[in-house]
């Protein structure tokens, strides 16, 4: 639906309250100045071409249930009049489609990339066009984009990242794909730079190898085999670290916990950066990268006031247009301050404060107690501005959102503005707004930054001196971004947003061309001084003047208009040097031009890479500030005396596998990789030797980088080790490394019952079984702390009754397995020992497995011939030879119309009596029977509970003696050394349980109820013996 009109733009203050129309009491100006406003239903989501053919792409939005948010296009549209006018375009007749992003090639913007998933298709598809969205052509693909790069110099060829990791290539703008790399990491893939790369069509890329690990290589886009690839370095590097700007490329390797930054210089060998020693590059708060590149190529890693009491950078922002400026906030004894350098940061100085406020009455804030401070914040919106906002194209105009005082406050963000780069600041706004520079800053446009609807835009046409008001949509409307396609040369600007958050967006078009009738001329501009806040004229070796326009001067600055005026080489001064590695201003005064070494650098020391026969020169602590342009004059790191390279002792040795594991298999080639950090590397012997017997001599080891190739054919823990030797000293590096099998199977082997506060063994069987490699990791109940053993068996208690599910984990070098088991903890429960006969030991394997498959059989055929309830039984086969058994007999749950007393009486009355009647057998392979029964005990080892309940159980022993003659009395089994049993019965009626006596008294029986028969109840202590054996 188009809602647009013509309209003269309304200006003025309120006439009753003398404050601006939205409000904020900034003063506005209302002088008349006509422009044109045109309102548009839908989206504008880009704009594009020149100022005489721009066209402008309208999408309508609908939202998709339950999947990521995207476009939905059902009838696009294009504008090639700056917004006034669309015309509708049709990608699908008839179906619905999907746009998920789009893409506009930087050297031919009549090419257009729209990347969809359409609802009617199931392959994802490119509509492309080259005649600027005029017609599409659709263009299925077998993968899911996720990222499309265009070439940087030809237009048809482009790169797709897919959201399964892999990289495509094409060369004739998507029509035909082909798989470059897989594993690659998003977001880490650049294209060949012109001028740098020797061939433009080879792609730097971060992939993932087959060990886990990430390297960093080279291809080119037709021919990126495993064969041809091309690794500059040669070692592993971090994760997203690899960074590629121009002439240079960056990333961080760590190995043994140290981590490494690395530069390379016009595609020149790797070298270590050598940062200040105790600084590290941090990710600071506002700032993308770590490790990043200022404008005109140079890494900025450092922030001002490193002295004693100074806290670390907080944010940094380069002043765009303006060689060597930066802002930032650091904070300075506990406050966040706001600091401006003007010569790539080797001086800093405080933000001046404005003498008045917007209203012209005294803000009282003098240095140096009170200064300006700014936030810099980077826009998570991308088509708004930050808090802070500059351009290129506009040089020494500054607007920031922050506040006077002695340090920042978050919640305040007042607008202030400087037109001659920081020299001095006027407060505009009293709220933040969103700004839009158009015509090379000739017209500054500002936005109220809030959450509610507005109708009222203020402008500039002198650098912020006098603003204005607009009324740019007669609706008021939730402000979603702004936009000023092609450039900023252009006067028409776009405003898109919503009435609410269930319409359509709304596109406004604010065109003030008609304000500004005739292009200026040379008359119409003033010029201006680039200073710092001292006056000084030569910054960065030169002197540097600037144009601006005339503040009465209504006229257009136009796309050939270019702000730099004269530059003139400056004799060099003091100021224009900065402290060299290893060096420091001093803290005094007096001496704070003078750069003394730090405690821990010598500046006799030779560098790293310096040979016996060459030459070096010291420095005297000075280097010239990059970027410096400066001739003549004061020259402080002249006349370094030339040292010769002594014959140096091997220092920082290190030995290390390719590809940083420790853990290797047997009959796996290994690479052993020898690296030197300093010290002569002709002279030096390398004696290596690598645990198993293999040693031998090198020369030039770490001169050549060749590994060390070897193949440990038997499992352990080899101790390698490299031993560095010449006349001037020697040094050694050590390595273990851990040989050793992948895990195959995990088996925990537990009690299925234990008695409460009883002591029970947990053990993992595994396979194959690696001693002194393998670490365990054991979770008790809902504990998520584990605890840790080398042993593959830990004992515990359990003090409450209840289902407990024990979990370990087997790590063994980069395998690891994981089994869990439930164990049921009771205060009581009754044990029947059982035994099987001889012919079962010949077919033991003596596995986990199998004594589970034959307690599963042993219990089923129970409950079979007893009719007691399976879940009651638990039989629990015990390792080793001979084979034995115990049955663990559950109390039913609490009945109260019944007696339990006689329901064990009766469930362990059967149990003996299909015991003692040989009911219970099962067939082996080969047709052998296997007969189960009651295992007899030693009679040595009888002896009754020792509580209180004694002699009544004894009456009771007797009484069924003669009641139940058919029970038989079987007598204990032999004490064995190590093993403790306890022959308890509990009387379920009273619900009372034996406690069980020392270890010393041996093993206790006693016989419940009017039944005759031997029921043992076994401690934990003989679960664990029987498991362990």
């Amino acid at each position: 639906m188009q809602m647009g009109m013509e309209m003269e733009m309304e200006m003025g203050t309120d006439a009753a309250t003398g404050r601006d129309a939205d409000g904020d009491g900034a003063g506005d100006t209302g002088a008349d100045m006509p422009a044109n406003t045109v309102t548009n239903g839908g989206r504008s989501m880009e704009a594009r071409g020149t100022e005489e053919e721009l066209v402008l792409f309208k999408l309508h939005l609908q939202p998709r249930a339950a999947q990521a948010p995207a476009l939905v296009i059902s009838l696009p549209s294009g504008s090639s009049d700056f917004g006034t006018s669309y015309t509708k375009l049709t990608l699908q007749p008839g179906f619905t489609t999907v746009i998920d992003s789009f893409y506009i090639c930087p050297t031919n913007k009549r090419k257009i990339i729209l990347v969809s998933s359409s609802i009617g298709d199931r392959d994802d598809s490119l509509f492309l066009s080259t005649d600027e969205g005029t017609t599409f052509q659709k263009q299925l693909i077998p993968f899911s984009v996720e990222t499309l790069i265009f070439h940087p110099r030809e237009e048809d060829k482009l790169l797709a990242y897919s959201k399964e990791g892999k990289l495509y290539v094409s060369s004739d703008l998507g029509k035909k794909w082909t798989l470059l790399q897989e594993r690659v990491t998003k977001d880490h893939v650049f294209w060949a730079v012109s001028g740098v790369d020797a061939d433009t069509d080879l792609v730097h890329m971060e992939v993932q190898d087959l060990g886990g690990g990430f390297r960093y290589i080279t291809c080119r886009i037709h021919n990126c085999s495993d064969q041809t690839l091309t690794a500059p370095f040669a070692g592993p590097i971090d994760h997203s670290s690899l960074t590629m700007q121009d002439d240079y490329i960056f990333f961080k390797a760590t190995s043994a916990n140290q981590t490494k930054y690395y530069v390379s210089y016009r595609r020149n060998e790797f070298v270590l950066m050598k940062l200040p020693k105790y600084a590290l590059p941090k990710t600071s708060t506002y700032s993308r990268p770590s490790l990043g590149l200022a404008s005109h190529g140079h890494l900025l890693c450092s922030c001002p006031h490193q002295n004693q009491g100074a806290g670390g950078p907080i944010a940094h922002l380069q002043v765009r247009g303006v060689k060597g400026v930066f802002l930032a906030n650091q904070k300075v004894d506990g406050k966040v301050v706001t600091l401006i350098t003007y010569n790539k940061g080797r001086d800093w100085d405080y933000l001046r404060p404005p003498s008045v406020d917007m209203n012209g009455k005294p803000t009282n804030c003098k240095p140096p107690d009170c200064h300006l401070h700014l936030h810099l914040r980077w826009a998570d919106n991308p088509y708004v501005s930050g808090t802070v906002h500059t351009k290129d194209t506009a040089p020494g105009l500054i607007m920031g959102a922050g506040n006077l005082g002695s340090q920042l406050v978050e919640y305040k963000e007042e607008m202030y503005i400087t037109s001659d780069c920081g020299h001095t600041w006027r407060q505009v706004f009293e709220e933040e707004h969103h700004i839009l520079y158009l015509d090379h800053g000739g017209v500054i446009v500002a936005i109220k930054d809030t959450s509610i609807p507005l109708k009222i835009l203020k402008f500039s046409v002198d650098e912020g001196l006098t603003w204005n008001t607009h009324n740019f949509t007669s609706t008021s409307v939730f402000v979603d971004g702004l936009l000023s396609e092609p450039g900023e040369e252009t006067l028409v600007m776009t405003i898109f947003g919503h009435i609410s958050f269930r319409s359509d967006w709304e596109l406004v078009k604010v065109d003030f061309r008609p304000s500004f009738t005739r292009p200026c001329s040379e008359q119409d501009y003033s010029s201006w001084d680039l200073t710092n806040l001292q006056g000084e004229r030569c910054l960065l070796g030169q002197q540097r003047s600037f144009r601006r326009r005339k503040a009465a001067s209504s006229c257009v600055k136009g796309r050939s208009f270019t702000s730099a005026l004269a530059a003139r080489v400056c004799e060099c001064r003091h100021a224009d040097f900065l402290c060299d590695y290893g060096f420091e201003r001093s803290s005094s005064s007096s001496d704070a031009d003078k750069c003394f070494a730090n405690f821990w650098f010598n500046p006799q020391s030779p560098p790293d890479d310096c040979v016996l026969g060459q030459t070096y020169t010291s420095s005297l602590g000075y280097r010239k500030v990059v970027s410096n342009v400066c001739k003549g004059g004061v020259d402080l790191r002249q006349s370094p005396a030339q040292l010769q390279c002594p014959l140096t002792p091997p220092r920082g040795l290190q030995v290390s596998i390719l590809g940083e594991a420790v853990a290797v298999r047997p009959g796996e080639d290994v690479l052993f990789v020898v690296r030197q950090e300093q010290g002569d590397v002709l002279t030096t012997k390398y004696q290596v030797d690598l645990g198993d017997g293999f040693k031998a001599m090198y020369m030039n080891l770490t001169l050549t980088g060749a590994p060390i190739r070897h193949r440990y054919e038997n499992p352990g823990v080899y101790r390698v080790s490299v031993q560095a030797e010449n006349m001037a000293g020697h040094d050694e590096a050590v390595l273990f490394v851990q040989v050793n099998s992948p895990l195959q199977a995990l088996y925990l082997e537990v009690a299925p019952v234990i008695g409460i506060d009883q002591e029970a063994n947990l053990t993992a069987v595994l396979l194959p079984l690696n001693p002194n490699l393998t670490v365990f990791y054991w979770w008790i109940g809902h504990s998520l702390q584990p605890l840790l053993s080398l042993d593959n068996s830990v004992t515990t208690r359990f003090v409450d009754t209840g289902d407990v599910r024990v979990t370990v984990q087997a790590a063994c070098g980069n395998s690891v397995l994981q089994d869990s088991k439930v164990i049921r903890v009771l205060d009581e429960f009754q044990v029947v020992p059982l035994q099987f006969s001889k012919e079962l030991d010949a077919h033991n394997p003596n596995t986990p497995e199998w004594r589970e498959d034959v307690g599963l059989v042993v219990t089923r055929l129970l409950a079979k011939e007893t009719s007691v309830p399976e879940e009651l039984l638990v039989t629990v086969v015990k390792p080793g030879l001979p084979t034995l058994a115990d049955l663990h007999v559950l109390l039913p749950p609490s009945q109260p119309t019944r007696k339990r007393s006689l329901t064990s009486d009766k469930r362990l009355a059967a149990i003996q009596q299909v015991l003692s009647a040989q009911k219970i057998s099962f067939l082996l392979r080969g047709g052998v029977r296997v007969l189960v029964s009651v295992r007899d005990v030693d009679s040595d080892s009888q002896r009754l509970g020792g509580n209180s309940s004694y002699w009544v159980v004894a009456v009771l022993f007797v009484i069924g003696l003669f009641v139940v003659a058919a029970f038989i009395l079987y007598k204990f089994k032999r004490k064995r050394p190590g093993r403790t049993v306890y022959a308890q019965m509990y009387n379920e009626k009273e619900q009372e349980m034996t406690s069980p006596v020392g270890h010393s008294q041996g093993v206790q029986s006693a016989i419940q109820g009017n039944h005759s028969g031997v029921v043992l109840s076994i401690n934990s202590r003989e679960m664990h013996s029987y498991l362990v054996s």
